[in-house]
């Protein structure tokens, strides 16, 4: 077959664009994903090796960092690492073969969507989704919460850019609860 054609997590073969009051909400597909979990006894060189794989210092609780390849703080010793989807679609192959047997790496991309939040008022309808401490929540933050009832991650990425990330099976409810708060604010 070649007649295959690939859709979001939204279901459309186009990301979904949604523009509020100032808001933008962007479901960003193009995002490979890959989880690293130092293995016991091997977690200081599982760091240092995602550190020259970000080429930045490994992330630290509630942090992300990192170049082209990223990776934020998801759990004790354990990071997500996430790149562009064109130029690292075998990303968990890529991490791997950094961290060799120092972390076990898993295949991410196609379990969870991302929406990426832009414009002035994300402070606003973030404060409508999630009991963050948006005072303490700058550039560089990352942080895991619950956004109707649906385990995420929030990545402040700027002051008016912040990526949501949720299972890609509850793509549709976290589109909805982020389209929701974006219209409660205008």
């Amino acid at each position: 077959m070649h007649d295959l054609v690939a859709i979001t997590a939204l279901g459309g073969t186009e990301p979904r664009v949604d523009s509020l009051g100032g808001v933008t909400c962007t479901e960003t597909p193009e995002v490979a994903l890959a989880s690293v979990a130092a293995r016991m006894g091997q977690e200081i060189n599982a760091t240092k090796a995602l550190a020259k794989l970000i080429d930045a210092p490994a992330p630290e609780v509630g942090r992300w960092a990192g170049t082209t390849v990223t990776a934020f703080w998801v759990g004790q010793d354990q990071w997500m690492a996430e790149a562009p989807f064109d130029s690292h679609e075998d990303l968990a192959a890529q991490v791997k073969a950094t961290v060799e047997d120092a972390a076990s790496v898993t295949e991410q991309t196609d379990a969870w969507a991302r929406f990426d939040l832009s414009g002035e008022g994300i402070k606003a309808v973030l404060e409508l989704l999630c009991q963050l401490d948006l005072r303490k929540f700058d550039e560089g933050s990352a942080a895991r919460c619950s956004i109707h009832h649906v385990g995420c991650f929030v990545l402040c990425r700027s002051p008016e850019m912040v990526s949501l990330y949720g299972p890609r099976s509850s793509a549709g409810s976290l589109h909805h609860a982020i389209v929701t708060a974006m219209r409660s604010v205008q």
